[in-house]
């Protein structure tokens, strides 16, 4: 009997199933080991320092040779799973992310290392966009889709608090004398235990009219992303001197000229590395737009809270994950909620998380603001509550509403697209605010540090409103299409 789902399912005809939820526990397996080791990463990079003898640049590049193939290739790894098969990518990536793991684990210089962090990336990128796919052709009923994605909501609260708490115990026990090293080598269990029930419990799914692999797009997307993301990525940490500019601005065109070969080939059905068809649908182009506006908020937002903790209060790793604690139990809480209303209901509350989400930007603004040097972590527990539950209310009940508005034959493509600008926001959203942040640092003072995080969350307050009016035309379009 063929374990294979046809692209073209998109109907409540497939059974539930017990496999079906436990590879859905399979692929998400997957999602916690890559955004785990974006988190318990930066955590561990004293101690990396310390260990090897790296300087800070060596330091930046083991983050950032995380992000940046990760970033660039993700809709080239959505590709692939729509042509050769979305279980047999994930699976591909899954080994690979195992294996660089290990490496990364073993390695005995900081050039290794990189070199090891580049090889995650890659493979986090083949594995990553599979799961969405994997999870719209796989669940076709709307309420078992929005479980599905609930559960997504779990694991994603789930792996960025264990990243901050996971990371900082296991770099203080300092298991069997190996220091940072148990931050990836974690990673070979889970990997290990899903690649070998992947091929029982995922069925294998594929677009049946992709037939071949655009090369040429793919040198396009990949060129003209890494000169997006590289100096975003790198340019605060240089100064940013005249060649994160100049990147900034030759990528503008290339990206253009890739989109615009992207057109030519779709019209002439020519198997383009990005269905361009996509953005005919004006839900999916509007909400990825929503997308990148959203989560360049997330990081930036992060990122200063995460120095403010540990640098401005002077919070070990392992306290200041414990004040991450709550924003990502309520996260996960409010995710389960959204899973289980109507789809009525849950356009109510995506629209409605964004708002939230804004409140709670603006009343973490106001409290670093006016507490200044007199800021204690405790005063920043009730609004970041208040951000989960905000953001969990809107960020899987999202994904799910874009993902669902296509059909599974452009699912591989649709995941790379989304993932893709989640990325890109984030970059986009961790440079602007940081100039502001770590400019303000760099000019002292007993409340730098809250000041900081205030410009960080007032950013936050703009993004999100910005994200609910957005919502409302979404919402509007989508009356307008069922009509």
């Amino acid at each position: 009997m063929s374990n294979t789902i046809p692209a073209s399912a998109a109907t409540p005809m497939v059974r539930p199933d017990w496999r079906r939820w436990c590879g859905l526990a399979v692929m998400l397996t997957g999602t916690f080991m890559a955004i785990l080791d974006v988190f318990i990463v930066n955590i561990a990079v004293p101690s990396i320092r310390a260990d090897l003898q790296a300087d800070f640049a060596a330091v930046q590049f083991v983050v950032a040779g995380y992000a940046l193939p990760y970033a660039v290739m993700l809709i080239t790894g959505g590709r692939l799973g729509d042509i050769f098969g979305r279980r047999r990518m994930f699976m591909l990536g899954l080994a690979g992310f195992t294996l660089a793991s290990l490496a990364c684990g073993l390695a005995a210089d900081p050039t290794a290392l990189i070199a090891a962090r580049l090889a995650q990336g890659l493979a986090a990128a083949v594995m990553s966009p599979q799961v969405f796919a994997l999870m719209r052709v796989g669940f076709p009923g709307e309420r078992e889709r929005a479980t599905a994605f609930a559960w997504l909501g779990v694991v994603i609260g789930l792996s960025s608090v264990a990243g901050q708490l996971l990371g900082g115990l296991l770099v203080e026990a300092d298991l069997f004398g190996l220091a940072w090293r148990p931050v990836f080598l974690i990673n070979l269990p889970l990997g290990l235990v899903a690649l070998l029930a992947a091929p029982r419990l995922i069925a294998e799914s594929r677009a049946e009219d992709a037939r071949r692999l655009d090369l040429a797009g793919v040198a396009g997307s990949a060129l003209g992303l890494t000169l997006l993301l590289y100096p975003l990525i790198e340019g605060r940490e240089a100064g940013w001197p005249a060649w994160a500019f100049a990147m900034l601005a030759a990528a503008l065109p290339v990206l253009a000229l890739f989109l615009r070969d992207q057109q030519r080939k779709s019209r002439q059905r020519r198997a383009p590395l990005l269905e361009m068809r996509l953005f005919g649908n004006p839900v999916f182009a509007r909400g990825v737009v929503i997308v990148l506006a959203f989560y360049s908020t997330q990081n930036a937002f992060y990122l200063a809270l995460t120095v403010t903790l540990q640098a401005g209060l002077g919070l070990s790793p392992l306290q200041a994950g414990l004040v991450f604690a709550p924003l990502a139990i309520a996260f996960m809480a409010s995710s389960i909620l959204a899973g289980r209303m109507t789809v009525r209901h849950r356009h109510i509350a995506v629209a409605g998380g964004a708002a939230l989400a804004a409140f709670a930007f603006l009343v973490t603004a106001w409290t670093a603001c006016t507490a200044g040097a007199g800021l204690q972590a405790r005063a920043l527990v009730a609004p970041l509550a208040l951000l989960g539950i905000g953001c969990g209310l809107f960020m899987t009940p999202l994904l799910n509403t874009l993902l669902g508005s296509i059909p599974g034959r452009d699912s591989g493509s649709a995941s790379g697209m989304i993932t893709t600008m989640q990325q890109v926001g984030g970059a986009f959203g961790v440079a602007l605010v940081g100039i502001a942040v770590f400019g303000r640092i760099a000019a002292g003072g007993a409340a730098a540090y809250p000041q900081a995080l205030g410009y960080a969350a007032a950013y936050g307050c703009g993004g999100c409103a910005v994200v609910f009016i957005l919502m409302l035309r979404l919402r509007r379009l989508q009356r307008i299409s069922a009509a």
